[in-house]
């Protein structure tokens, strides 16, 4: 990649929602970069650059403006050609996220993104891995929450485990302080990339099979799944439901990397998400069995996307969240890792334990306003991850997952410096 490109980090698709929090989080995290940003119109991203220089009191009146359409390939490479890496929050990326990686790999340009869908990720992989490798180019995706701090999370617990990790169990609670209730907790956006990635959840099995035609040992003992509404003791009996999102996708996949390349055991993972009462439990429940029936059909998918704010029972809104809503918002994630103390060790990653787990450990990930705070922080620091330690990152480029890519570097040191905290609770 060349030297001489005018910028080091361009945050494209700057003025949606999840874009105008980028560049105000970048203020801070690309201090000594050159940056920019990049959209299709140029009046919505200088009217963006305006309201958070208001924010941030900070003058951004000389932040290079780039044009650049997922429509039109020719501005896209233009965009990647002026930096060494493009931080893409264009979304939903069954749409709009392959012609921005097809331009980046051309350009020799790395990549990175907030995409939560599996089907998405996981066709980059088997499309473009090769041809990144070749480029020297690293294209990451889900760097965003919930998904680094649950990939790199279990990554920071098989660092504490002293020993060989069989299964890991997380648990996702949410907390708001905000005195106003009511209101948007989630952006359309998310919103509608949960629309299409459920309508063609289908597609995942054909993916897999031609990005992993041989199949992993039958590792034991197997990690059961829990019931589907059931109580976390350690979480004050909160009610708990299986994780919707992305989580378990791109965690496995990481693991998949490290039993391939690494020659280590895979860690099994479940993952769930838990609630205050039994009655918002129920009405999960509802919108989501609602939401699932809906969209398997082009006329209720049309439906949820009209009218998001009834469907979600007024959790989705066009406009997002509130500020206050976002500041007042914490998260952890709780992960339960089960494994065998350093004396059990087996010479060969696919040999099979004789005898019962019998190590255990608890870590947790925190922080606050998961949805976009801390989405954009992660985003953010995994781009200057790239730009900075590309040496500890594995081969010379390639598709990844966070937890693949950033296992051996400091990122989640970075993470701790800016909002997370990692910690082993026993």
């Amino acid at each position: 990649m060349s030297s001489e490109r005018k910028l080091d980090v361009i945050i494209f698709g700057a003025s949606g929602f999840t874009g105008k929090y980028t560049i105000y989080e970048g203020i801070k995290i690309l201090d000594g970069l050159k940056w920019g940003v990049a959209g299709r119109n140029k009046d919505k991203l200088a009217k963006i650059l305006q309201e958070v220089e208001k924010k941030a009191d900070k003058d951004l009146s000389e932040t290079p403006i780039i044009i650049a359409d997922v429509k039109d390939e020719e501005s896209l490479k233009k965009m990647a050609e002026q930096c060494r890496i493009v931080v893409n929050c264009c979304g939903p990326y069954r749409f709009y996220g392959e012609p921005v990686v097809k331009a980046c790999i051309e350009a020799g340009t790395h990549h990175v993104d907030v995409s939560g869908e599996p089907q998405y990720m996981e066709r980059m992989q088997l499309q473009y891995n090769q041809q990144a490798q070749e480029k020297g180019v690293y294209v990451v995706s889900a760097c965003g929450f919930d998904s680094i701090p649950a990939d790199m999370g279990t990554v920071f617990l098989e660092k504490e485990f002293d020993g060989v990790v069989n299964s890991v169990e997380t648990f996702l609670e949410t907390t708001n302080k905000s005195k106003s209730t009511g209101g948007a907790v989630i952006h359309y956006g998310t919103w509608e990339s949960a629309i299409y990635g459920l309508a063609h959840a289908n597609e995942l099995r054909g993916i897999r099979s031609q990005l992993y035609p041989a199949r992993l040992p039958n590792f034991q003992p197997r990690l059961k799944s829990r019931p589907p509404v059931h109580k976390a003791r350690f979480m004050n009996n909160r009610w708990c439901l299986p994780f919707p999102g992305s989580d378990r996708s791109v965690v496995m996949r990481s693991q998949r990397y490290f039993y391939d390349n690494d020659k280590k055991r895979p860690v099994q993972m479940k993952a769930y998400v838990a609630f205050d009462s039994f009655l918002v439990v129920v009405g999960v429940i509802l919108v989501a069995g609602v939401f699932a029936i809906m969209t398997r059909f082009k006329l209720g998918r049309q439906l949820l996307l009209k009218y998001p704010r009834f469907f979600s029972a007024g959790f989705i809104s066009h406009e997002g969240p509130t500020e206050e809503m976002m500041q007042n918002t914490d998260f952890a994630i709780y992960f339960k890792g089960e494994g065998w103390n350093k004396d059990e060790a087996l010479l060969e990653p696919s040999d099979q334990f004789k005898a019962p787990p019998n190590q255990k450990i608890m870590v947790k990930v925190s922080g606050s306003n998961p949805g976009y705070g801390a989405t954009c922080v992660a985003l953010l620091l995994a781009a200057t991850t790239i730009l900075k330690e590309s040496d500890k990152m594995p081969s010379t480029g390639g598709v990844f997952p966070p937890g693949a890519a950033y296992s051996k570097t400091k990122l989640i040191e970075e993470l701790c410096k800016n909002g997370y905290k990692f910690e082993v609770l026993k």
